[in-house]
């Protein structure tokens, strides 16, 4: 099969379409003809050396994919060979085949591409994960999303919205806060041109946020804890900006926050089992209806990987930027 497979650790320029033998589907596995899948920022980390696939998967990048059924482990239940399918995986999306639990592979819905199916997992995925399950937001409650236009921001954004939160974002240009504005959110803040903690501030009275989802990190942990409300959340999805960070720790004592990290990559599969589930019950229905909606912002052709990464890192995207397959 092709795959795009690195031949270094560095910039995009590492990554080549090559041939490559096909994964061959385990006992509880699917063998899917991918059709789509979609970049996150946790490529670029692997591409670069910063980043090693966990135990076990594909050191393959991509970590979501959309196709159909080609082959079935002898202890899989409940799917047959061309079955539409998409869902979230440990590795291995950036090829014309990948493997995949059928337990976390969900069905199409009817009238779906594959391109649209294959920006929904991670990101509403994480989504949830950060805000809903572990960051309990609920109605009427104030909540700041960095990274806004992001494919993780824009869809927490559609969910924070559609339960009856007020919803913050920060994003690095003007046309980004107009966009996430059409879905959902109250207010932008453009970070490069102020202080977000500052504004928050000022846009909540001096009452701060309930919950914030953070991709950065290090640099914005003193600002973030600063913003919170008493009992508010923080939940950190990312170190863009650096791991290390000095703070003042009486935030956490007076205001009793609470600080969570996430990660799904590395998680045991039934703790997968069980976010797939979550997911499809509570925003899968939504997303059928059209309530909610995966935001994409470029489709590029498989071959295009070096061209996409180095859109990634530009960061000039709003929304997911998905590979097809042909």
């Amino acid at each position: 099969m092709k795959a795009i497979i690195r031949t270094g650790d560095g910039g995009p320029e590492v990554l080549r379409l090559s041939e490559v033998p096909a994964p061959i589907p385990g006992p509880n596995q699917l063998l899917v003809n991918v059709k789509a899948t979609a970049l996150n920022r946790l490529d670029t980390l692997q591409r670069r050396g910063l980043y090693n696939a966990p135990s076990g998967e594909s050191e393959i990048l991509g970590l979501e994919i959309a196709g159909i059924v080609e082959a079935i482990g002898n202890e899989v239940p409940g799917f047959s060979r061309g079955d539409r399918v998409f869902g979230l995986i440990g590795g291995g999306g950036y090829a014309e085949k990948a493997v995949i639990d059928y337990r976390l592979a969900i069905p199409l819905p009817d009238g779906w591409s594959f391109e649209q199916a294959a920006a929904i997992p991670e990101v509403f995925f994480t989504a949830n994960e950060t805000l809903f399950t572990l960051g309990r937001l609920s109605q009427n409650e104030t909540v700041l999303i960095h990274a806004g236009g992001s494919g993780v921001g824009t869809a927490g954004t559609q969910m924070a919205y559609h339960i009856g939160a007020r919803v913050f974002i920060t994003a690095g240009s003007e046309d980004k806060i107009r966009k996430s504005r059409a879905l959902g959110c109250t207010e932008g803040i453009n970070y490069k041109a102020c202080n977000f903690a500052e504004e928050i501030l000022q846009l909540t009275n001096g009452e701060g946020v309930d919950v914030i989802q953070d991709f950065i990190g290090a640099p914005y942990l003193e600002r973030n804890l600063s913003i919170l409300k008493p009992r508010g959340r923080l939940l950190i999805v990312g170190l863009m900006g650096g791991t290390t960070a000095e703070s003042n720790l009486g935030y956490i004592l007076r205001k009793r926050l609470q600080i969570f990290g996430s990660v799904m990559r590395s998680l045991p599969i039934e703790e997968k089992i069980q976010i797939t589930r979550r997911f499809v019950n509570r925003w899968l229905p939504l997303l059928k209806q059209g309530r909610i909606k995966p935001v994409i912002d470029t489709i590029m052709e498989l071959s295009q990987a070096c061209d996409a990464h180095r859109y990634m890192e530009a960061n000039e995207n709003f929304g997911k930027i998905i590979l097809k397959i042909e």
